[in-house]
């Protein structure tokens, strides 16, 4: 099964081990659109602070954010599941998890990323601040820069098995699944039951919940039916809506009643 999850938009600081290779990283077809990014977000925070601080939309309070992204290339780099913080990031809480249970998350979990593209939380990066939303001067915005290597790479990463897609809207703009692989994917929402409403809070810390559970209890479904009766098997409320036709998503609700 593969995940795909969204990134924080707070991070933990950047480690103090070797700066980053993007030719380390997983997914390599994705290098070269990397370094585009990479390089023309590096330049535009080493040469104009306030231009930098408009593009990646970036309070007077975020300023150190733009320092920051122009040493990326000489920064420490640690693992992205340590990288990555916030609530959903919090309930997950990969450090606790067991040694088979780390495992499945560095096999399964895609941490989509506005600098990165994707990258497995067993990936080494710095700390970073550029967002999918963000409009760069040269390439464009990068939801619709990522969807090209994206296509290319993000099918046979899928493998055969269901994915469980956890993203926010920003970061679904980069990669739909499409076809058979489409066919196999389930778009979860986290509903608060008496209401019916999207909470942003609750949805975050809910969506890493079911992660931290499918990851401990070593579930592996085989498609987006069993995955349901995977979720329910642990405890959740999950309302499943089949596609109407093939090559569409499934879509998933999971109901809560606490906000919390």
């Amino acid at each position: 099964m593969l995940v795909l999850l969204p990134p924080s938009e707070g991070k933990a600081a950047s480690g103090r081990g070797a700066p980053l290779k993007t030719g380390s990283l997983s997914l390599p077809g994705l290098t070269a659109a990397r370094e585009a990014v990479l390089g023309e977000l590096v330049e535009l925070c080493a040469a104009d602070e306030e231009k930098a601080r408009e593009v990646l939309g970036l309070s007077e309070g975020l300023r150190g954010e733009v320092a920051k992204n122009a040493e990326l290339r000489t920064a420490g780099a640690r693992p992205a599941g340590e990288i990555y913080t916030g609530v959903l990031y919090d309930a997950l809480d990969l450090a606790s998890l067991d040694a088979d249970a780390r495992k499945r998350a560095a096999r399964s979990l895609l941490v989509f990323s506005g600098l990165w593209g994707a990258v497995r939380v067993s990936d080494r990066i710095p700390s970073y601040r550029c967002s999918m939303g963000v409009r760069l001067p040269g390439l464009g915005a990068l939801g619709a820069y990522w969807r090209a290597p994206m296509a290319e790479v993000l099918p046979a990463v899928a493998g055969n098995g269901p994915v469980l897609d956890l993203r926010s809207a920003a970061y679904a703009t980069a990669w739909k699944p499409k076809g058979e692989v489409a066919g196999r994917t389930a778009a979860v929402r986290v509903l608060h039951a008496p209401t019916r409403k999207v909470v942003s809070h609750f949805n975050k810390a809910t969506k890493g919940r079911i992660v931290r559970s499918l990851l401990t209890s070593g579930s592996a479904p085989e498609g987006p039916a069993e995955l349901v009766e995977a979720l329910r098997d642990l405890g959740y409320t999950v309302e499943a809506q089949e596609p109407a036709k093939a090559g569409k998503p499934w879509s998933l609700d999971v109901l809560v009643e606490e906000i919390h």
